[in-house]
């Protein structure tokens, strides 16, 4: 795949930091508006749709290991295990984090919601990890349909790197 034109690129290099920090917002918001970790990973795995459109496969993985993604997708996994099995005393994802005070533990104020962010518990923590192993998963998808379209279009040649 080619890079497009540079009117593209730079609108991209523009625009796409906003999606991927929306994606971050969306991530860390989930308990208090509607999203979460897989809305969230989704759109951030979108900012990586566009810079592998706009700026071409081989500029994109000269820039990014395709096994950053990878590695994502398994730190996304073990931490939602790990705050699932952090509340086992109780049961499997127990909110233990909730009303405990401290990072996660804040009380719910009365009323409308004002947008506190640390009163979800360990909702935030397993929204996080969703959010990493969405990011990871369906990165990992969009490269290698990209290099599974780079194989047919050269061809089907065995010798084909699929590394750039």
């Amino acid at each position: 795949m080619r890079p497009l034109s540079i009117v593209v690129r730079t609108i991209c290099n523009i625009f796409a930091w906003f999606v991927a920090i929306f994606g971050a917002y969306i991530i860390l918001h989930g308990h208090l508006t509607p999203g979460g970790g897989f809305q969230g990973g989704a759109i951030v795995a979108t900012f990586i749709a566009l810079l592998l459109v706009a700026h071409g496969g081989k500029s994109f993985l000269g820039w990014v290991k395709k096994e950053i993604f990878s590695s994502f997708e398994g730190a996304g996994l073990v931490a939602f295990v790990c705050v699932g099995f952090l509340g086992l005393s109780t049961t499997f994802l127990y909110n233990f984090l909730a009303l405990k005070g401290g990072l996660f533990g804040s009380a719910v104020p009365i009323g409308p919601n004002v947008g506190v962010l640390n009163t979800s518990g360990t909702i935030a923590l397993a929204n996080i990890a969703v959010g990493l192993e969405v990011v990871g998963g369906l990165s990992t998808i969009l490269i290698f349909m990209f290099l599974g379209m780079r194989y047919v279009s050269e061809g089907g040649k065995e010798g084909v790197k699929d590394d750039k």
